[in-house]
């Protein structure tokens, strides 16, 4: 199993750390070459989704990972990169892969909680730790997507959603890969071992 990281900016490494820590080999998405290399799964990590959508185009990546993305392919998107996945961004004209149909707001938590910690339930898992920098946060997922089981929301913190599953796709408003639990990491993991056995 090899799982690609996004590495043009944000809190990459702390992905890679985490995937060392669980034994998986894993590589850096720097250039367009480097989606010759076979993965298994992608990590679209934290920092300026404006900025990293704009580079994932000016880099000739963008098309590729998108329909890598809507083919099946497994994403663990953590901040930035819940941003990337949504079909709407609030105050922002379109979107980037679009492939989550659910509306966000970026820095939705305004300077006062600008970051902050705490542990909540995450479905499947239990208690998780979550850690939020400057987070946005899931205003509604599409009702259909919901009623149909390909939608799931994951995580709620202060009534806001802050962790969903579509389809292969995992997207998280906090930093999972900030904190020392791996249970999230290895939930994506054992969907990336499952889109394995199915291919």
């Amino acid at each position: 199993m090899t799982v690609a990281v996004l590495a043009l900016q944000g809190a990459f490494a702390e992905h890679e750390n985490v995937l060392k820590r669980l034994g998986v080999d894993c590589i850096e998405l720097r250039q367009a070459k480097d989606l010759e290399t076979p993965y298994d799964g992608i990590i679209l990590p934290g920092g300026e989704s404006t900025v990293q959508g704009k580079l994932l185009k000016e880099l000739g990546m963008f098309d590729t990972i998108k329909e890598q993305i809507e083919n099946g392919m497994p994403v663990l998107a953590t901040c930035a990169g819940l941003i990337l996945l949504a079909s709407e961004v609030e105050g922002q004209e379109g979107c980037h892969f679009g492939t989550i149909p659910m509306c966000v707001r970026r820095n939705a938590y305004g300077r006062q909680l600008g970051s902050f910690y705490t542990e909540e339930c995450f479905d499947g898992i239990g208690t998780v730790p979550m850690t939020f920098i400057r987070a946005p946060y899931v205003v509604e997922m599409d009702k259909d997507a919901l009623a149909s089981g390909n939608g799931q929301i994951l995580a709620v913190v202060n009534n806001r959603i802050v962790g969903v599953r579509y389809k292969n796709q995992f997207a998280f408003a906090f930093h999972p890969e900030l904190d020392p639990d791996t249970r999230i990491h290895q939930a994506f993991l054992d969907c990336v071992k499952d889109s394995i056995d199915l291919a």
